[in-house]
């Protein structure tokens, strides 16, 4: 039997995102924790980052969205996407949501306080360093932490834009905690890209210090119910109409994630290093990014490409969460 080979890491939303689906859909792999060692397989890849999945005839892959999009054409059983147009449409834009808004609160959390610094830096390094000694690993550790607390505020995670991370962090999970003891998937009884992009996100947010005594205390079955995406191999369910969930997180997207995805696309257009946008508690302000450009006009190609009675049906909802203007440019 071929196998995939996943080089990923614990402490990477996108490794636990991708392990997950591949879990889910039952594609025999082996999961490697990348460690010393393991760096000649960045030469195999365009952008070295993790995952790296080394598929089974051999190739080399990274970037979650395309490699999920690209076994889907590869393998039939057990697909993540809804087959219905307008729910695999939001599903798509839900994972965005999660790949590069989501992501802030795992960074914010991660590297803001002195606390998960600490444990975070040496966890990291632990992981990677393993079986090379603590004075290894703590050193390690130290120059980790100092560059990644460096970049802070190029990636928005700044203490001006605490309260908006934070506050849009929650009322994502406030949604999940509401809703998930009754509707544990989004698009009916299986699971979608849009459950793996926020469990990938939201995986971390439930081991990092800080972050995980909040999910104990206030979001506790969206705690466990992260525990169970995990590992979802054991779940047959069917596609079936969204319930509460989408509509919701949609709004939270319209409220956050598209006047943050219309500014950056602003500031780059301009030339402009950073940008700033009013969003709800306060300015929020960050470096320009080219990729979030990119975010933006491949969901607007997404919606575009949508037939006529497809958007007839996604548009209202768009429409009320505030990301239909947006959508449409």
């Amino acid at each position: 039997m071929s196998f995939y080979t996943i080089y990923g890491a614990l402490g990477s939303p996108y490794s636990m995102k991708m392990r997950a689906v591949f879990r889910y859909r039952r594609l025999p792999h082996i999961w490697r924790q990348a460690s010393m060692g393991d760096e000649n397989i960045f030469k195999n890849v365009k952008a070295p980052v993790i995952p790296i999945i080394q598929y089974a005839d051999g190739t080399w892959h990274n970037d979650s969205t395309p490699m999920i999009y690209e076994l889907e054409k590869l393998h039939s059983d057990r697909s993540i996407i809804p087959e219905n147009k307008a729910d695999a449409f939001l599903a798509y834009l839900l994972e965005d949501f999660a790949d590069e808004w989501g992501t802030k609160a795992m960074f914010h959390y991660r590297w803001f306080r002195e606390r998960d610094q600490k444990q975070m830096s040496e966890w990291l390094l632990f992981d990677r360093l393993r079986g090379h000694g603590l004075a290894a690993i703590r050193g390690a550790a130290k120059t980790f932490r100092d560059r990644q607390v460096g970049r802070m505020a190029l990636v928005g995670c700044t203490e001006q834009n605490k309260p908006i991370i934070e506050e849009s962090t929650n009322r994502v999970m406030d949604v999940l905690e509401r809703h998930v003891s009754d509707e544990v998937y989004f698009f009916g009884t299986r699971p979608s890209l849009a459950e793996f992009g926020w469990f990938g996100q939201l995986s971390q947010l439930a081991v990092d210090p800080t972050p995980q005594d909040l999910m104990r205390e206030r979001f506790p079955l969206t705690y466990r119910w992260l525990m169970s995406v995990d590992d979802a191999s054991g779940v047959d369910g069917e596609w079936k109409p969204y319930g509460k969930i989408v509509p919701e997180l949609l709004a939270i997207a319209g409220t956050y994630y598209f006047p943050f995805l219309l500014a950056n696309a602003a500031a780059a257009q301009k030339g402009a290093e950073t940008f700033s946008v009013d969003l709800p508690g306060g300015s929020y302000s960050q470096g320009t990014f080219k990729y979030q450009v990119k975010c933006l006009s491949e969901l607007r190609a997404a919606y575009a490409r949508l037939d006529a009675e497809t958007k007839a049906i996604v548009d209202p909802v768009l429409k009320a969460s505030g990301c239909l203007e947006p959508l449409k440019g």
